[in-house]
């Protein structure tokens, strides 16, 4: 996993490294430049285009010094420097930079109360204000991102853009220089991970700039973003003499009448993704359905308000809630599981809004147990939220204190376990967007417990292969929209890769 660190942390590591390379804080700075121009020049080629930069006078400033002269260096030779002068302090390693210059880039200063300078350069490269910000940006620095954003120029930061805050309650009215592009150093900031940062940033990249991984590692961030090596290290490849027995049977509960295609879709990804067994207790009048969509899935049928006759032991796990609606049925169908079936269970979709409305059912869930939020359930579960990073914070708390694992669907899915950590997912794409999905995600999931993977690794595991999944039909086929259909008969193709 990459550790996600908060800024404290951040230059708890910088200073780590300094020390223990050891290399001097104005070097790090240097390696930190040529690996931001190292990424730019890949992707902004043309040297004749003219190419403002914005500094303040601390580290991002000198940061921002440092890349115009290996920019000059590379032979963009319409670099242009401008320092926001707004305050009598100036970074020593800033200082450093700014001698390094010796006038072969044009500087100019702003200074408090001075008008706005004459901007005709189409890329501006934001070097303003650093990780460190810990408050709305006001006066003099207000006034010059709002001008700057009235501009509409391609803007690229310098590890994160002015304005925005690398983690913490972003307020929706807050003032930042919007970026179309963000490199930011060695991981990305947290907050870039929450849904605040869409309006503000396009995109980012990351560019390593050699902090200590050990040291990185040693800080135990709560914090963690999945990466594709974690996946191949942790799913199990599939050995000889394996049977349906070997991977598990699963219990999706889920379907009425008129939502039988949540069912459908949960039922046949949670087979694709690999369950030995998968069986969908469904009402009586899904049954046709269920047996032309997919014959390999086997059926526990529903009549009326009768409860159906479930074999506890019969399941390795279950997943509940898919289109099963939240009348008095439903409660009584899942009040009854709760009552017998002491495995972790999957809770989603209806099954989570008839939680909301019966918190007595809490105290029944079995401990390990997975419950898959998008964030509207997830409010009417826990409460509202001012943003997205209380709800991360209620996450992490409520898995504590529930000892459950809470999937909390995001363009970022965040996994929060018991043991108070947060996993944020790096596949997925907004050709995804399209109903159906979670109840999907819902079915890999369940799978994954019937294969017997722990809560956090089928969380971990199952967000991630359904991002990807989604991935491999959009990105090369230049999808604009991908059907949960689609995405569940990619699963099998996807999952090979990693267990192969």
């Amino acid at each position: 996993m990459l550790p996600l660190l908060t800024s404290p942390q951040i230059r708890e590591a910088d200073a780590y490294t300094i020390v223990n390379e050891p290399i001097s804080s104005v070097n790090l700075m240097e390696r930190a430049a040529k690996a931001f121009v190292g990424w730019f020049v890949n992707h902004f080629p043309d040297k004749k285009q003219a190419i403002s930069i914005y500094c303040g006078t601390g580290n991002n400033g000198g940061d921002g010094l440092a890349i115009a002269r290996i920019l000059h260096g590379h032979h963009y030779k319409a670099v242009n420097i401008k320092v926001t002068r707004f305050s009598d302090k100036a970074s020593d390693d800033f200082n450093v930079n700014l001698k390094k210059l010796q006038s072969t880039i044009t500087v100019t200063e702003i200074k408090p109360g001075d008008g706005f300078p004459d901007e005709d350069s189409p890329v501006l490269i934001d070097a303003m204000l650093g990780s460190g910000l810990n408050k709305p940006l006001h006066g003099d620095y207000e006034k010059l991102v709002k001008h700057l954003n009235s501009l509409e120029k391609t803007v690229v930061a310098v590890d994160i853009p002015t304005g925005f805050f690398s983690e913490g309650e972003t307020k929706p009215d807050s003032i930042v220089l919007k970026a179309k592009l963000v490199i930011t150093f060695q991981q990305p900031k947290i907050n870039f991970l929450l849904p605040e940062s869409g309006p503000v940033m396009e995109c980012w990249e990351t560019v390593n700039i050699g902090i200590d991984d050990k040291f990185v590692m040693s800080l135990n961030s709560p914090y963690q973003f999945i990466t594709e090596k974690d996946i191949r290290q942790l799913m199990k490849p599939r050995h000889k003499f394996s049977n349906k027995g070997t991977f598990g049977h699963a219990l999706i509960v889920a379907g009425q009448a008129k939502t039988m295609g949540a069912a459908l879709l949960c039922s046949s990804a949670c087979a694709h993704a690999g369950a030995g067994l998968t069986t969908a207790c469904v009402p009586e009048s899904g049954l046709i359905a269920l047996n032309s969509y997919l014959p390999e899935i086997m059926a526990i049928v529903r009549q009326g308000n009768d409860l159906p006759q479930i074999g506890w032991d019969t399941f390795s796990t279950m997943g509940i809630g898919p289109g099963l609606g939240n009348d008095e049925n439903s409660l009584n169908l899942l009040c009854d599981i709760l009552t017998n079936y002491k495995k972790p269970i999957v809770i989603d979709a209806d099954a989570l809004n008839i939680l909301a409305e019966h918190k007595q059912l809490w105290a029944m869930i079995p401990e390990g147990s997975i419950i898959t939020p998008h964030m509207k359930e997830f409010d009417r579960l826990f409460g509202e939220s001012n943003g997205w990073w209380q709800r991360l914070q209620t996450a992490i708390e409520k898995a504590k204190e529930h000892k459950i694992c809470i999937v909390l669907k995001n363009d970022y899915t965040i996994t929060a376990t018991p043991e108070g950590k947060a996993y944020f997912n790096s596949t997925s794409n907004a050709s995804m967007a399209s109903g159906g999905m979670g109840d999907v995600l819902t079915g890999i999931i369940t799978a994954l417990l019937a294969q017997r993977y722990s809560s956090r690794d089928a969380c971990i595991i199952g967000t991630y292969i359904h991002g990807k999944a989604g991935d491999e039909l959009a990105l090369p086929n230049r999808m604009h929209v991908v059907l949960p259909g689609k995405l569940i008969s990619q699963l099998p193709i996807t999952i090979a890769k990693f267990t192969a």
